[in-house]
């Protein structure tokens, strides 16, 4: 599949986390001649979080990784690319249950230390018969490298067009820490927990409990903050692990002063994935950052970025770099959230557009098809009724992306 037009010029440099072994395998599952497995690994229990769709249809392994999560450990995580397991009633749960067993087998622990994500078609039972036979040969070929991540990002992408990999150094106190991430998505991407896959690790020495209020909280600012198609995916997972290979004064809290640098950087790297997400959207041609202030609270700023977002209309004129700001309006109207029409301000590249409930005098279009004509569009929204503010970050809407889904299953 051509690369996105919006894809990173370059892959930036990805750092190794302590602790953490990566291999990837070719199992033929949906993809031929590119590897569609990923195992990571722990040389000891380490501490897990993770945040899990609220679909009211999950796959089998978000099932599975929920009660892996209530114990607060992990020694391994399993994802395969190409089949979601989901809706696949109790044969996906054997499925589920084979593959954990398979991975517990070859690393001399319990299968409930196992935590697993699938992604791809919906309807159809894993072939664990395909993957299991490819687990000793994952386990023993396991290895902590820089390029080992790389490879593992890629092994997982569906419709992704590139792999995303992002990792930062910063410090807990004087003590040098690395945190780097993987995900996937590109399609069947709306907030409602994570909105796709994701695989977070830390050399940091963090109990479960800490790590688990970081990761929920800034999921809320990043990967729940992008929209492509406005549709929750019954696979969304993102898992976090620290293997305590670094050694810092201890943390007893996710509000802890010593962890301030940490959190930061983790927000930032969680943001920065997020992004290359809608980057990725499927037939995606232009980024959109929404940025609404002076909502009633956050939640409200939120959910009218949302309602911008997730707008055909709104996606479709960016798509066809239409100024057509009255769509951005209705959106905003129809959110279900306080507004007052004559106080609202709306401005597109930087470019005020309305003023007193009507279009300003001084509007000059001709500034915003200019900027329309770029990738980067930004849409600024004041409600002026409030301290609320909230980012969210979307894509156009091509024709691109029906061909995509169309042909999904092709």
């Amino acid at each position: 599949m051509k690369r996105s037009p919006l894809a990173p010029s370059a892959q930036a440099p990805v750092i190794a986390v302590d602790g953490v072994k990566l291999n990837t395998a070719s199992t033929g599952i949906k993809y031929q001649n590119r590897d569609d497995l990923m195992l990571m690994s722990f040389d000891q229990p380490v501490a897990v979080a993770a945040v899990l769709t609220r679909s009211l249809t999950a796959s089998a392994p978000v099932d599975w990784c929920r009660d892996v999560l209530s114990r607060g450990q992990t020694q391994a995580i399993l994802c395969n690319a190409g089949n979601a397991n989901a809706f696949t009633g109790a044969a996906g749960a054997v499925a589920t249950e084979q593959c954990a067993k398979a991975v517990a087998e070859a690393g001399g622990y319990a299968p409930e230390h196992v935590m697993l994500a699938s992604t791809g078609v919906i309807g159809e039972v894993l072939p664990d018969h395909l993957i299991t036979p490819h687990i000793p040969a994952l386990m023993a070929g396991t290895a902590s490298t820089e390029s080992k991540w790389l490879e593992a990002a890629d092994a997982i992408r569906t419709t992704d067009t590139f792999a995303k990999a992002v990792s930062r150094q910063t410090t807990i106190g004087d003590t040098p820490i690395t945190i780097t991430g993987i995900a996937k998505g590109s399609g069947m991407i709306a907030p409602d927990m994570a909105t796709m896959l994701g695989f977070i690790a830390t050399d940091a020495d963090l109990p479960a409990p800490v790590l688990q209020d970081c990761l929920s909280r800034f999921t809320e600012q990043s990967f729940n903050a992008i929209t492509v198609d406005g549709d929750t995916s019954t696979s969304d997972t993102v898992i976090m692990v620290a293997t305590a290979k670094a050694s810092h004064p201890p943390v007893q809290s996710a509000d802890d002063a010593i962890l301030a640098d940490f959190a930061d950087a983790l927000k930032s790297l969680m943001i920065e994935l997020a992004v290359m997400i809608v980057r990725d959207g499927e037939g995606a041609t232009k980024l959109i950052q929404i940025n609404v202030s002076g909502a009633d609270h956050d939640a409200a700023a939120k959910r009218i970025g949302l309602a911008i977002g997730n707008s055909p209309l709104v996606k479709t004129a960016i798509a066809g770099e239409d100024a057509n700001w009255g769509r951005i309006v209705m959106a905003v109207g129809k959110s279900g959230e306080k507004a007052d029409r004559d106080q609202l301000e709306i401005a597109i590249g930087g470019i005020p557009i309305t003023r007193d409930g009507m279009c300003r005098p001084d509007y000059d279009e001709s500034m915003v098809t200019e900027h329309m004509k770029g990738d980067d569009i930004r849409i600024d929204v004041h409600l002026n009724i409030g301290s609320g503010n909230a980012t969210i970050w979307t894509c156009d809407l091509t024709q691109q992306y029906i061909i995509i889904n169309a042909d999904y299953r092709s």
